[in-house]
């Protein structure tokens, strides 16, 4: 048996049987620096996955706040120090004025679970919206929002409206803007069931950029209007920011980019380049009420050493000029691919904000999804030496989502390799 094989046997015996791996011949990693990771046999591949690590693996900056934190204390949530207050302080500063305080976490799924029982609090009602194609979490609760409508039937309480894309409208033929009123009619009628089911409309959560559902292209205004629709009906608009956020799309915060402002905001993997942190943001007020209602407390969040070490990833993203760098790095990226669409007849459509993009693999000469040819892609790109996924509600979406620090030259060998693996895979 190889060491890889004998490596996957420990794991299934360790985990059990089944934790999801990447790729046909997993990746078996051992060291990372920057946006690259290091095998075990000492290969180098670009990381065009991680969202984990946003501003590089073990940036020195982080690594060293970790380390001198870890050597001075670190305790749980039930003691003060100013280095958690202070973090909550200006996480709540780098949005608008409806976001004042800031409840840690340890997961992403947390800070969704706690973000849609502050909205039923809020608003004594129960019922929660969502796209069809969604993901925001594995805990019971949240876990309920995953693919309603499509893999899983509308509850009592969760519903879901189509989401809005260009690429495969929901009726053909319409301009944009009739395009938008039909998904927000779709997203009416779900939040108008729950008024006639008596559970009541309690919030709308999206992702911003609806990362999960592949990252469409959305009708101009939707999200704006969305939001509007909610509010006129009692609820509140819950962001989930954890794949949007901190600086993906070249700003701060996906909602930013897509013009609409949240009462809720949720943040996660990004937060501590891996240091396991999350956050709930909101008005006070909202706050103040689920605190009452609920004397939540996590032993592990809200402490020294994850505030040390997110306070160093806001420092780096400002010091090194990463929005900036983002927004420059990903748009030409983006137009490299979209250069390359007309010559192979496998690639639908390439979209995407900023350092997060999506090519549509599809069979040719159609707009009928290639899920194993997306697969096909992914795995030959991993032998060149760079690591993607694929996703999206069809899963034949080639993931791009590298770190932070990605530059021109990284794209360019990414292209590079591209070209190679369409050439071989798109035929």
């Amino acid at each position: 048996m190889s060491d890889m094989a004998s490596l996957i046997e420990r794991r299934d015996r360790a985990f059990g049987t089944g934790a999801p791996l990447f790729y046909d011949h997993p990746v078996h990693v051992v060291r990372g620096e920057g946006v690259y990771l290091f095998d075990a046999e000492g290969r180098r591949y670009v990381d065009l996955y991680n969202n984990v690590p946003c501003v590089g693996h073990c940036h020195p900056r982080v690594v060293e706040a970790i380390a001198r934190q870890a050597g001075t204390l670190n305790v749980h949530s039930r003691y003060i120090h100013e280095g958690a207050i202070a973090l909550a302080e200006r996480i709540a500063g780098l949005h608008g004025p409806q976001i004042e305080s800031v409840l840690f976490g340890c997961s992403g799924t947390e800070a969704i679970e706690v973000a849609l029982r502050m909205a039923r609090f809020a608003t004594g009602r129960s019922g929660i919206v969502c796209s069809n194609a969604t993901y925001h979490g594995n805990s019971e609760l949240v876990s309920g929002l995953t693919h309603v409508g499509t893999a899983r039937p509308e509850s009592e309480t969760v519903h879901a409206f189509p989401f809005p894309e260009t690429y495969r409208p929901i009726r053909e033929g319409l301009s944009e803007a009739e395009l938008c009123d039909a998904y927000l009619e779709r997203l009416s009628d779900a939040i108008s069931r729950f008024e006639a089911s008596g559970a009541g409309f309690a919030a709308l959560i999206v992702c911003s950029i609806f990362a999960n559902e592949g990252l469409p292209d959305i009708p101009a205004g939707f999200m704006r209007r969305a939001c509007e629709l909610a509010h006129a009906a009692g609820g509140l608009v819950i962001a989930d920011e954890v794949q949007s956020g901190y600086g993906r799309t070249g700003r701060w915060w996906g909602y930013q980019r897509e013009g609409f402002v949240p009462d809720i905001v949720v943040t996660g993997k990004p937060m501590a380049n891996g240091i396991p942190l999350s956050a709930t943001a909101a008005s006070r007020d909202l706050m103040n009420m689920f605190r009452e209602r609920t004397h939540h407390f996590n032993t592990f969040a809200s402490s020294p050493l994850q505030a040390a070490a997110a306070m160093a990833v806001i420092d780096v993203i400002e010091d090194e000029g990463l929005l900036e760098s983002v927004g420059r790095v990903g748009a030409a990226f983006k137009a490299g691919l979209e250069a390359r669409k007309d010559a192979s007849p496998v690639i639908g459509d390439v979209r995407g904000r900023g350092l997060f993009l999506g090519v549509e693999i599809v069979r040719p000469g159609s707009r009928e999804p290639d899920s194993a040819r997306a697969v096909a892609i992914c795995n030959a790109l991993k032998d060149r030496g760079f690591l993607t996924s694929h996703a999206g509600a069809l899963r034949n979406v080639v993931k791009i989502r590298p770190p932070l620090v990605f530059a021109e030259e990284h794209a360019e060998g990414f292209l590079e390799a591209w070209d190679g693996v369409i050439a071989k895979c798109g035929a």
